[in-house]
């Protein structure tokens, strides 16, 4: 079975342009299937403003045939390495709403994980926006960008861009069900609605033309990112 990783480096900005101006490719990266390369921005932060644009912040999401085809890329090619001088975190598949053409995503959905409630997981959201429709999106995005970023139940949350249609957003939940009370409006938090009201608008007139929305199961964490680490593994109280 496939696994998928999410990484985060801080690099140079000539480095961080090129990541996401040629990005890995599968036939060029032995084992590799797809891998997205963006900036780094912070969720919920001003339309124009230097934290949209962190271009020394590379994220990039990939999916990859096995464990070994990662270890390979992170230790003898260029970007691997400069990857592997930043964090990431191993994940398995758990559920997909939407649709991404570029990944080979399982064709079903794994319910033995989604069964407990206490889990932590990790989502992944990935937009191909329809240009004209990028006000409405801002609009509507960003108290949503918020809730997640002040969400007591997330331990790491960002966004992340490549200009001009790609916009996706990562999340590590301490559990499934604050995941879930979010995105259902049931959080003990201002505004808990606010991705309810989002997802109304976007049935309404929807501002992708490829979107999709992706639950995984952490299975690994490795590096630091800003100087901390284990954002995968949940302390007990």
């Amino acid at each position: 079975m496939s696994v998928f990783t999410y990484h985060l480096v801080r690099t140079s900005v000539f480095k961080g342009l090129k990541a996401i101006l040629f990005p890995p490719k599968k036939g060029n990266v032995k084992g590799l299937i797809h891998a997205e390369c963006m900036t780094a921005m912070t969720l919920g932060s001003p339309v124009f403003s230097p934290k949209r644009f962190l271009v020394r912040q590379v994220a990039m999401f990939a999916q990859w045939e096995n464990e070994s085809a990662i270890d390979e890329f992170m230790n003898s090619d260029h970007f691997g390495k400069i990857l592997s001088n930043g964090w990431h975190t191993r994940l398995t598949f758990m559920r997909q709403w939407g649709k991404l053409s570029e990944f080979d995503f399982p064709q079903t959905n794994s319910s033995s994980q989604d069964s407990d409630p206490n889990a932590t997981v990790v989502a992944v959201t990935i937009a191909r926006l329809r240009l004209f429709q990028v006000p409405r999106f801002i609009k509507w995005g960003r108290p949503v960008e918020k809730l997640v970023r002040d969400h007591p139940g997330t331990t790491l949350s960002l966004a992340s861009i490549r200009f001009p249609r790609t916009i996706s957003t990562f999340s590590v939940w301490k559990t499934q069900k604050d995941m879930t009370d979010m995105v259902h409006g049931h959080s003990e938090v201002p505004q808990p609605k606010r991705h309810i009201h989002a997802m109304k608008e976007r049935d309404r007139k929807d501002f992708h033309y490829e979107f999709t929305t992706l639950r995984f199961k952490p299975i690994g964490e490795f590096g630091s990112w800003k100087g901390e680490s284990n954002f995968t593994t949940i302390k007990e109280d």
